[in-house]
């Protein structure tokens, strides 16, 4: 009881504030303490709002370490988001793509496969509203990936462009890209080993392969990106050399593009042809003559890999500046031919192993694909002058090729129908084949030799009698058929003769009495004769080095003699005879200002020596036509002298010209 009213009393009342007070400190600093270690170890979330010091760099690693069902779960919302018009996260996966592979953040090799399964996962959703994303894909780096990315992308694209399309120019441009001499998408990874460039084509062609079976109009469709993407004219060799190797290595797994392929191949390399002979033209006559010579020198030394050209062409490039205009134009001239070189050397490897093969079928089927190139590509471009090489060789593997290439010029030739230009090539081409292959048999010779001497006589019958004189002009056709004779006849006389038999002849088997008469098959003399003596004069319009060879030959194997008339066609002055219907000396082409045409003699009224077999200077492809071609030797018994004699004729003929102006204009008005 006291013990009860004590407590009550005073003191108590003094003591109970005392109590309260060590309470509620100790309360709130538990709820200081649990809210921080909360924020420490259970909110991630609050965690990124603390901050930190500026030196201290930030990286939120699990960014990148994703598990797939959650990327796959980001992709779809990404994707549904992008529709609906937020790009937030659609942009984020596009940054996935488009990292830099030397960047520090760039997202690693397993990342990039997991994001990738996962457009996989929602391709159905790749609508053409998607189109950005796909392009950042199609533009990453995979090739230098491991090969089961490689192989997950490769599905990617099979799949994307079932769903989409219109993607498939867009992918099969994409794998093309890759198949020039530096593919934009390197095979150096960092992190990585290094994809060798010969892996990487490996590459592009598994994926092409893949695309190609799986998709029957991606062949319709790469026909026109092989085109688009075709190194251009002034790109280096090693980019020419290494696309055409990788587009023949395409007809491998598919065939249906080989006339494609193919012809594309012939086409700019008759462009770069003819480029190289319209540069030397335009070159002073010195510069462009020596550097023809030069050719075989500079070019000597090749270099036989491909991959190895790039040191050296970077080399030359950085000399390019301390070079005068002339110079740096010989060069460019030299660096066009090596390229033609170099594509001419693969396709003659690609076509020999056709024509090497035991397929009668397939040997067939490539020759005329050739024979389709010549007349579509070759013969139609005036002043090809390598290209051909390619008919003329493999025309001569077999006794049947020879009668349909022959058979096939003259169709040309002598088809009315045609236009003249095809026509004059078609005779071109026949002549300078028969004279200058090897394995042209005699019979071959004299057939055409007999069938162009009835096509002259058509030729005489319409033109004669209105004829007032040589007429280029007028008569461009018939001298071209003349010239081809003269010019068959220079090489191939002695399959002429009553003597020929059907083996060709070598030098040594020639009599060496060459003053026994010479006995002639019918109408050889004959036809010779009354075409070179006609009042078209033809004589006087020919090529001048063609009239004087053949009046030497001629002469010598008591033939004909003709130097009676080139004395007098000393006398005779062109422009007299020329009508309004003159054309160029170049088969009709438009008249084009040379160094040739501006010379005030009659040189530009002179027919063309142009005949498309004349002698091959390119060192590398040269191996092909080995034993094929018919070098000109001369006669054995034809003396030198009789040579310089000549030589001198041809001195007095330019020197007269300076006069027959005047000589002629005095005969006209008396």
């Amino acid at each position: 009881m006291s013990t009860a009213s004590r407590s009550k009393g005073p003191v108590s009342a003094a003591i109970k504030p005392l109590l309260r007070r060590p309470s509620l400190i100790r309360k709130r600093d538990d709820v200081d303490s649990f809210a921080s270690e909360e924020a420490k170890f259970s909110s991630p979330g609050k965690r990124m709002k603390v901050t930190f010091d500026n030196d201290v760099e930030v990286r939120l690693v699990s960014d990148w370490g994703k598990a797939p069902n959650l990327i796959r779960e980001e992709v779809r919302r990404a994707i549904e988001k992008h529709a609906i018009g937020d790009d937030s996260e659609y942009n984020g996966i596009k940054a996935v793509y488009s990292a830099e592979p030397d960047a520090e953040d760039c997202p690693s090799s397993s990342t990039m496969k997991n994001y990738t399964s996962a457009l996989l996962a929602n391709i159905s959703s790749l609508n053409t509203s998607c189109s950005s994303l796909v392009d950042v894909v199609l533009n990453s780096q995979w090739l230098g990936r491991e090969y089961d990315y490689v192989t997950l992308y490769v599905r990617f694209l099979a799949n994307v462009v079932s769903v989409q399309g219109g993607t498939l120019p867009k992918v099969l441009g994409m794998l093309v890209d890759n198949l020039t001499s530096t593919p934009p998408s390197s095979g150096r990874i960092p992190s990585l080993p290094v994809v060798p460039r010969s892996q990487i084509n490996i590459r592009v062609h598994s994926a092409l392969q893949y695309l190609l079976q799986l998709v029957p109009s991606a062949s319709r469709t790469i026909s026109s990106i092989f085109t688009s993407k075709f190194p251009h004219a002034t790109d280096s060799r090693k980019a020419h050399v290494s696309y055409a190797r990788n587009l023949l290595r395409v007809l491998a797994y598919a065939p249906e593009l080989e006339a494609d392929v193919l012809a594309l191949i012939t086409e700019r390399l008759v462009k770069i042809d003819v480029q190289v002979q319209v540069d030397l033209e335009d070159l002073a006559e010195d510069v462009g003559d020596g550097l023809v010579q030069e050719i075989p020198k500079v070019l000597g030394g090749l270099i036989e890999d491909v991959d190895e050209m790039e040191d050296s062409e970077n080399e030359s490039e950085s000399t390019d500046d301390a070079m005068d205009t002339e110079t740096q134009r010989s060069k460019d001239i030299t660096t066009s031919v090596e390229k033609m070189d170099l594509l001419l050397d693969v396709l003659f490897t690609h076509y020999n192993s056709t024509f090497t093969g035991t397929s009668v079928t397939n040997r067939f089927c490539a020759f005329d694909m050739l024979l389709s190139q010549f007349t579509t590509i070759i013969l139609p471009t005036h002043r090809s002058r390598h290209t051909q090489f390619l008919l003329f060789h493999f025309a001569q593997t077999s006794s049947g090729n020879i009668d349909t290439f022959v058979g096939t010029c003259m169709e040309i030739a002598f088809d009315k129908r045609r236009p003249a230009i095809m026509r004059q090539g078609a005779v071109a081409y026949l002549a300078s084949f028969v004279a200058r292959g090897i394995r042209v048999p005699p019979n071959v010779v004299r057939d055409v030799f007999d069938y162009i001497g009835c096509q002259l006589e058509q030729l005489r019958a319409e033109y004669e009698p209105a004829c007032r004189g040589p007429d280029l002009g007028r008569y461009t056709y018939f001298y071209s058929l003349v010239q081809a004779l003269l010019y068959i006849f220079c090489f191939r006389w002695q399959d002429l003769e009553n003597s020929a038999d059907e083996e060709d002849f070598e030098d040594e088997d020639l009599p060496t009495d060459y003053g026994e008469e010479h006995t002639w098959r019918s109408g050889v003399k004959e036809t010779l004769a009354i075409n070179v003596f006609s009042k078209l004069n033809p004589l006087k319009v020919c090529s001048p080095i063609i009239v004087t060879e053949f009046a030497r030959i001629a002469n010598h194997l008591g033939v004909i003699y003709v130097f009676h008339l080139l004395e007098t066609n000393k006398r005779v002055r062109l422009s007299q005879f020329s009508g309004s219907a003159r054309s160029s000396v170049t088969y009709n082409l438009p008249h084009r200002e040379t160094a040739l045409s501006a010379r005030k003699d009659e040189s530009h009224q002179h027919l063309d020596e142009y005949f498309p077999f004349d002698p091959y200077h390119l060192p590398k492809s040269k191996r092909w036509i080995e034993g094929d071609y018919r070098e000109w030797t001369g006669i054995p018994g034809l003396g030198d002298e009789q040579a310089d004699d000549t030589e001198s004729d041809e001195e007095d003929v330019d020197d007269s010209e300076v006069d027959e102006d005047t000589e002629t204009d005095e005969g006209s008005e008396s």
